[in-house]
């Protein structure tokens, strides 16, 4: 993570007003809920659980399963609770229900209870023990203070804009890229700095520039970049070799070091296999997909799993040239892993971080 002195501060984003865009986050907060709303993901019911320190009332049970190897809490009825992967800070925690959806560009919705978090260190087996979990987990199991998801859907068309202390915009809708001359292709290579319109200075000391044609730009893996390291503060390298943590590109992000890959890239270059089972997938998987047959072996698109929408599809967000920005949306083809969709088709592997 670069030192917080070359990174802007961002102000405190846990209350903003009810968003009113049809095509952003659907709001549905009960009156006495509105006042405690975080700034993106509204909240339609109180969270299902006994207490948010781990001591409710009832057997709580830690659960060790594998493949990948992980650890889970259960409640007292035997539902998961939190689920921490070995190798991996990403969790995903049991907390308010909430409701995504884009309703300009698709009718799908997501209601969810899961929470996905960074934590400060990788899990390993027999975490849960240790003092910097238990602080952890004290203060962010129940919190609705904003997670991964509520950090991706603050790019999608009718986002507010947010500025930090010194001005910088850091939410609001986000684009792909210019056009290419052809009128119907788009520029690629628009990383975070490109939408935040600042020099950026990486862990390894390298400093990058933004384009100023590519301003609000993000491309799959810029957007990826943007909502897991420069908000959430995952390491991001400069480049695909330089530095350590998230690289640049989606094909080099699917193969790294990152993480831990729950669904290894299978079969023949340059096309390779799609997954047989998809079960192991856990909302926030980074996925990849291998689309163009000009990029040789290298995988072309990434995406943040959503998980089930209100009609089982397993569904994702991304940031794509056809709808010139993120979306859960349809343009392009249809934002599910499963059936014989453009997507579907073509989804390789995912990863953990």
């Amino acid at each position: 993570m670069p030192p917080k002195k070359k990174r802007p501060v961002l102000h405190a984003v846990t209350v903003i007003a009810l968003l009113g865009a049809s095509s952003y986050l659907t709001v549905e907060l009960r009156k006495d809920e509105q006042a405690k709303s975080p700034s993106v993901a509204s909240v339609i019911d109180e969270p299902s659980l006994e207490s948010s320190n781990g001591q409710q009332g009832g057997k709580q049970t830690w659960e060790r399963l594998k493949n990948p190897e992980r650890t889970v809490l259960r409640g007292a009825k035997g539902q998961v609770l939190a689920t921490f992967t070995d190798g991996a800070r990403t969790a995903t925690l049991r907390g308010p229900s909430r409701t995504f959806s884009e309703p300009s560009e698709t009718t799908m919705k997501v209601v969810t209870e899961d929470w996905v978090r960074l934590m400060p260190e990788p899990w390993t087996k027999g975490a849960e023990k240790e003092q910097w979990f238990k602080d952890w987990f004290k203060k962010y199991y129940g919190s609705q203070e904003d997670d991964i998801f509520a950090f991706a859907t603050q790019y999608l068309p009718g986002a507010p804009v947010k500025k930090d202390s010194e001005g910088v915009q850091y939410t609001g809708r986000a684009y792909y890229g210019p056009l290419k001359p052809d009128g119907a292709d788009r520029y690629e290579q628009t990383d975070f700095y490109d939408y935040l319109n600042i020099p950026y200075t990486f862990r390894d000391g390298t400093t990058k520039y933004p384009q100023q044609d590519r301003l609000r730009s993000v491309d799959c893996s810029g957007y990826l970049r943007l909502v897991y390291g420069y908000r959430a503060r995952y390491p991001l390298m400069a480049t695909n070799t330089s530095g350590d943590g998230l690289p640049r590109t989606a094909d080099a992000m699917a193969r790294s070091e990152a993480g831990v890959d729950v669904i290894k890239i299978q079969g023949p270059s340059p096309w390779y296999t799609r997954p047989k089972n998809i079960d192991v997938l856990q909302p926030g998987d980074l996925l990849f997909f291998k689309m163009d047959h000009r990029t040789g072996n290298h995988m072309d698109h990434s995406a943040i799993y959503l998980g089930l929408d209100t009609e089982g599809h397993r569904v994702f967000i991304s940031s794509r040239k056809e709808q010139n920005g993120p979306t859960i949306g349809d343009k392009g083809g249809v934002s599910r892993l499963d059936g014989n969709g453009f997507y579907a088709q073509l989804f390789r592997s995912a990863k953990r971080l």
